[in-house]
């Protein structure tokens, strides 16, 4: 009959590390937290080396102190996969016949070592180690190769492993089937999507690869690699996700738009999917639309106290056109919605025409571009008009037809909203005119533009004083050293953020009110360039100004109100 394996208590307790009170104590406290007794015994004082060296003993293997350069020197990362050694905690130390050698910190968890037999198709010799040693052994072995924060997404578990090793993620809509042949790839999708989700990304991309498809993410407006998938899993994955938004799974000749709606957290997160054919494949990218995202606020958009106030008096005039400009992605949609929430109120009535219709808005009567059927902003425009609205949003005026329709509204009697795709708020002007508007109407109907860039937010858990900013980045934006001493703030990197040194995003804005000088400029068709003098002459400040400000706050970051200045050639 088999010897009983010893308890960790007592072995504890005959080495002298620990008393009979402490185990007990630690044992219930372990029970009724659902605790290891291991972690309840850390937890209590006892040296996790110590608990490391007992469980060695309790289960007869070879403890291993990674601390030692002898015994860490025989550490080969090479023989098993990278993501494995992330997500598990383990290290290899060698292999001969079949046999690996792996230090590992829980030798309790059979679920995993048969996992690890199956996907390294080996036999395991374990080696036990603290979990502490080992994630600092495995931290410094990634420093050593890429350096703190050289990942802006490090990828701790691999998605495919993930999938087929784990049972699906309970946060995911209990609708989805994850029954079939193909479950693995369904679980796959699944946790793609909820992972972008946790990972605050904007925009998931799949995109087809000579020899892999590329899994990125756009965190914070920067697209960072999440994992590559093998190409013999491409047809299944794009199926997946063709089948889940709707799409023809057997159309892939021509690009396909859909929708796919799952819970998060109990939260109903929104995907607005686009699949385009490419030279490998379809590429496939799916826009993350969050509910809270339009409601966190107007004093949250990263207005500054001036503007917010002119901000509001915009948006409660009675009549007139007030356009937001930026290119895409600039947080233009949000600014309006964030508007129309305020204003969203029983004795307001508010429409709009949109295409895609991003964002539900309870109590607002939102129309969908149809452009097939004849559905166009022109033929919803002239029908707002009849629905005795207060207040009209265009989703973009494209061309002289929708401008015009826009500004008789704005005449008659109506607030509108609308975005318009130029870089700065004077060329609004030039741009409407170019597009065949006549010059008195534009002149006469616009009250406001309002021109915006999103910039990254620098984390609040690790952001550090620069003590040296960079002299060329500091010029860009019209900093003098004097000013920026001890203000400038750089970005450090921590587990909040993800170890890049921002989280979040704020908008940079350029508010320019329509005045009587202004408005004879426009009417003359006077260059953008007059106007914009005018403009700075009558109290705009420019984007590059709002973002100094920004920069001497501590919100963030030189080079990120640089970037804004190149992207408009601005001096």
């Amino acid at each position: 009959m088999a010897r009983s394996r010893r308890k960790l208590g007592e072995i504890l307790v005959g080495w002298g590390v620990a008393t009979q009170d402490q185990v007990e104590s630690a044992a219930a406290k372990a029970k009724t937290a659902g605790k290891k007794l291991g972690d309840a015994l850390i937890e209590s004082g006892i040296p996790e080396e110590q608990i490391a060296k007992a469980l060695a003993n309790q289960f007869g293997l070879e403890y291993v102190d990674l601390s030692s350069p002898t015994v860490s020197s025989k550490v080969d990362a090479k023989l098993i996969p990278d993501d494995l050694i992330k997500k598990h905690l383990i290290l290899p130390m060698g292999k001969s016949g079949g046999r690996l050698q792996l230090i590992v910190h829980d030798p309790n968890n059979l679920e995993l070592q048969d996992t690890l037999r199956f996907r390294l198709n080996a036999e395991l010799d374990l080696r036990l180690s603290s979990r502490t040693q080992i994630r600092k052994f495995i931290e410094n072995m990634n420093g050593a190769a890429g350096g703190k924060g050289s990942k802006a997404v490090d990828p701790t578990q691999s998605l495919i492993s993930e999938s087929i090793d784990k049972s699906v993620d309970k946060s995911v809509d209990k609708s989805i089937d994850i029954v079939g042949d193909d479950a693995p790839i369904v679980r796959l999708v699944q946790r793609m999507l909820v992972e972008a989700v946790k990972m605050r990304a904007s925009d998931l991309h799949l995109e087809p690869m000579g020899d892999r498809v590329r899994l990125r993410y756009r965190i914070d407006g920067v697209c960072v690699e999440r994992d590559n998938l093998p190409k013999r899993m491409q047809n299944s994955i794009l199926s997946r996700m063709k089948l889940m938004s709707g799409m023809n799974i057997a159309e892939k000749r021509i690009p396909q738009d859909g929708r796919i709606k799952i819970h998060v957290d109990e939260t109903p997160i929104d995907f607005r999917v686009s699949a385009c054919p490419c030279y490998h494949g379809e590429s496939v990218v799916l826009r993350v639309l969050r509910p809270d995202s339009v409601k966190i606020g107007l004093s949250n958009l990263g207005f500054e106290d001036d503007n917010l106030a002119n901000f509001n008096k915009i948006i409660r005039r009675p009549n007139g056109i007030f356009l937001v400009t930026g290119p895409t992605g600039s947080g233009k949609t949000t600014t309006l919605y964030s508007a129309l929430d305020v204003l969203n109120k029983p004795n307001t009535k508010i429409i709009t025409a949109e295409d895609p219709i991003e964002y539900n808005f309870r109590g607002i009567n939102q129309c969908q571009i149809r452009e097939k059927i004849g559905l166009t902003f022109s033929v919803i425009l002239k029908t707002m008009l009849r629905q005795a609205p207060n207040i009209i949003l265009v989703g973009e005026i494209r061309d002289r037809e929708v401008a015009e329709i826009a500004i008789q509204a704005a005449l008659t009697g109506h607030l509108v909203f609308s975005t318009l795709h130029t870089n700065d708020a004077p060329g609004a002007i030039t741009r409407l005119i170019d597009m065949g508007v006549k010059p008195f109407l534009v002149a006469s109907a616009i009250q406001a533009i309002m021109a915006q860039r999103l910039v990254r937010v620098l984390c609040p858990k690790c952001r550090a004083v620069d003590p040296d900013p960079d002299p060329k980045f500091l010029k860009l934006i019209g900093c003098t050293p004097q000013e920026a001493a001890g203000r400038v703030q750089k970005p450090v990197g921590c587990d909040a953020c993800g170890n890049i040194g921002y989280r979040g995003r704020k908008a940079v804005f350029e508010m320019m009110n329509m005045n009587t000088e202004i408005r004879e400029l426009a009417f003359k068709q006077e260059p953008v360039s007059k106007i914009r003098v005018a403009a700075i002459n009558s109290g705009m400040r420019t984007l590059m100004e709002d973002g100094k400000l920004k920069v001497l706050k501590g919100v963030t970051t030189p080079q990120e109100i640089a970037h804004i200045a190149q992207i408009e050639g601005l001096e």
